[in-house]
């Protein structure tokens, strides 16, 4: 029975090991990439980074909380060297945990905006994600959908889909909200949303737009790039033809979500993996993160004409260690709501 859990378990982490960039006997240099981004794209990027520092970057990929209990159980014996994870609960979480180390970088200080990074100076923004909505014109008035909040009105009864509560990005979402308005007229805003749900949570953001896209529902929430992909084809052409049926809706201002990094607690290559987490947060290295994967690199708008046409957007003025902060209170709200 032990041995099958441990199966089950590499399974379920999809973990992989590769090398990115340079011959393994081109240098003794190296550093050891823990991430919970999964975009192929990235890896061009490290392969940028090793050409011009000469230091080899091993990537090792699994689902962000496969990662942090990963951490936790080997602690000193880690092999990880800088960890990327998206969501700011996910990296905030991180950081309580004591699995990063604070860095002391003027480049990383002057290339990541106030907001976007840690006070104690332990992990740094990447690539920023916008939670949008998603609806059907021809089930939803959308002239009248443009905040969060009005997925509570009443007229949406039995036409509002939702991903389920385990999603960081919605948990990142009410936690905004709670900070934007308060605990009261959070619980007020989720009563109504979630009285007006159209069937079961969905698993992730892309079944929504297809729901949203057949008339299953009316309006959804989702980031913005899940769209933009879909439009670009790269989900195939089905999945082209849904998103096409939907209006994007940005909310002005806009609950603005991340991908972030840091060096590991216990980093055997600090100095290299310091190095790696600078250029990645570079204009250059964001915008290389960013663009292919129709995100936002860190101080400016993806340039790419899909993302362009959802119109341009406002950061509200909620910091990543608030979403991280309220993070346990907006799980506690969503469950007393009903949001499963």
């Amino acid at each position: 029975m032990q041995k099958l859990k441990k199966i089950l378990y590499s399974a379920l982490t999809c973990t992989l090991l590769l090398n990115v960039g340079l011959p393994a006997n081109s240098t003794e240099k190296e550093v050891k990439v823990f991430s919970g981004r999964h975009y192929n794209t990235d890896r061009s990027v490290y392969k940028k980074f090793a050409e011009e520092t000469g230091i080899k970057v091993r990537l090792i990929e699994a689902a962000g909380i496969s990662l942090i209990e990963r951490l936790k159980r080997e602690g000193k014996n880690s092999q990880a060297d800088l960890i990327l994870l998206v969501d700011a609960a996910r990296i905030t979480n991180a950081a309580k945990a004591g699995l990063l180390q604070s860095v002391e970088s003027k480049s990383l200080e002057n290339d990541v905006p106030i907001g976007l990074k840690d006070k104690s100076k332990e992990w740094y923004a990447l690539t920023r994600r916008v939670r949008v909505m998603v609806a059907n014109p021809k089930v939803v008035d959308v002239t009248k959908i443009n905040d969060y909040t009005d997925l509570a009105d009443p007229s949406l009864k039995g036409k509002v889909c939702l991903r389920n509560r385990k999603s960081p990005y919605n948990q990142s979402l009410v936690a905004n909200q709670i900070v934007n308005k308060g605990e009261s007229e959070t619980k007020s805003w989720l009563n109504g949303m979630i009285s007006n749900i159209s069937q079961p949570f969905f698993p992730g953001d892309i079944s929504i737009i297809r729901a949203v896209a057949k008339k299953k529902c009316g309006v959804g929430i989702v980031n913005h790039y899940y769209v933009a992909r879909m439009l670009a084809g790269i989900n195939g052409r089905r999945d082209a033809l849904y998103s096409k049926r939907t209006t994007v809706i940005t909310p002005n201002p806009a609950h603005v979500n991340i991908s972030a990094g840091g060096v590991a607690k216990y980093a055997k290559n600090r100095a290299e993996a310091v190095k790696l987490l600078e250029f990645l947060a570079s204009p250059k290295g964001s915008k290389g993160l960013a663009a292919p994967t129709f995100e936002h690199p860190l101080k400016e708008v993806n340039q790419n004409p899909i993302v362009k046409d959802f119109g341009e957007f406002i950061p509200d003025k909620v910091t990543i260690e608030d979403l991280g902060r309220y993070n346990s209170v907006a799980i506690k709200l969503m469950k007393e709501a009903g949001w499963n």
